[in-house]
């Protein structure tokens, strides 16, 4: 569907009014579409922004830059992204799997890919910090290698994969079922091995859907709270994250501070998705050429 034609405006006419009488003037889609984000939203994000102004500069500096705030803002996004970047890989490869072979009990697991989003997070939390600890079915694995993984921060690394990962299959997967099996077939005709095949046919215009299933997973360990206040020790500068931060300080009522902490995990999270956005973008043109 296309935008109809511009109407008119005298320039004569305010910036503000000729900007909304092109409002008024767009088609119904248009209209619902602003309404419902700017209700679901915008406003949301801007009653936030407002709240986080209340503080003076000098405090809102203050807040957002403590040690105990820093330490949060690297646990939280470096160990989402090390959680989305393995989703990456094992993501694409699940998919693949599920696309490319026909085994017993296929359909069973595809389903069960899906399982972290219908499980309640506490519950994932609470089953992640069983089976991971010591006495539990794989922690007393790991355990006479010295390897710890409840109540620390691989546990929380844990959670993250465990409940990002449907995000980079389901939207793999799609894509890889688009795809024209006569490119492979011609390429092996041509002399070029599995590995080869795969690298420079297939991988290419994969690329930037992995991407996405990327950031997605990436947005979901971010802003994850349930399994992983559960499984981990939330223990300050070693994996206490911002998402609990946050409620720590609601606990306290100190408002003004978690709406601080919550602004500047909106704003690093929004310059991250960005910029994985440019990436996408620049792989589109590179695999257009």
């Amino acid at each position: 569907m296309t935008l109809s034609p511009p109407v008119e405006i005298d320039r004569r006419i305010p910036v503000w009014k000729a900007f909304l009488h092109q409002l008024l003037h767009l088609p119904w889609t248009w209209r619902i579409t602003l309404g419902y984000l700017t209700v679901m939203l915008f406003i949301p994000i801007a009653a936030m922004f407002l709240k986080a102004s209340t503080e003076p500069p000098a405090r809102f500096w203050a807040i957002a830059t403590s040690d105990i705030a820093l330490a949060t803002y690297n646990v939280t996004f470096v160990t989402s992204v090390l959680a989305a970047l393995i989703n990456g890989i094992f993501g694409t490869l699940i998919a693949w799997v599920l696309v490319r072979y026909d085994f017993p009990l296929k359909r069973v697991i595809d389903a069960t890919v899906d399982l972290p989003f219908a499980l309640p997070t506490s519950v994932a939390g609470l089953t992640l910090a069983t089976v991971y600890s010591n006495n539990g079915w794989i922690g007393s694995l790991l355990e006479p290698l010295g390897i710890k993984v409840s109540f620390t921060r691989l546990g929380l690394w844990v959670a993250m994969v465990f409940i990002s990962l449907p995000f980079v299959v389901r939207t793999v997967q799609p894509v890889l079922q688009e795809m024209e099996h006569e490119i492979e077939e011609a390429a092996w005709c041509l002399g070029a091995s599995q590995w080869q095949t795969f690298w420079k046919v297939i991988l290419p215009p994969l690329f930037p859907t992995i991407l996405t299933g990327v950031a997605l997973g990436f947005s979901r360990a971010v802003g994850e709270y349930g399994s992983t206040v559960i499984i981990s020790s939330n223990t300050p500068f070693q994996d206490l994250i911002a998402p609990v931060l946050i409620f720590q300080r609601l606990e306290q009522y100190d408002y003004s501070g978690a709406t601080v902490i919550g602004v500047v995990l909106l704003a690093i999270s929004l310059v991250l998705l960005l910029a994985i956005n440019f990436l996408q973008a620049w792989a589109r043109r590179y695999d257009s050429k």
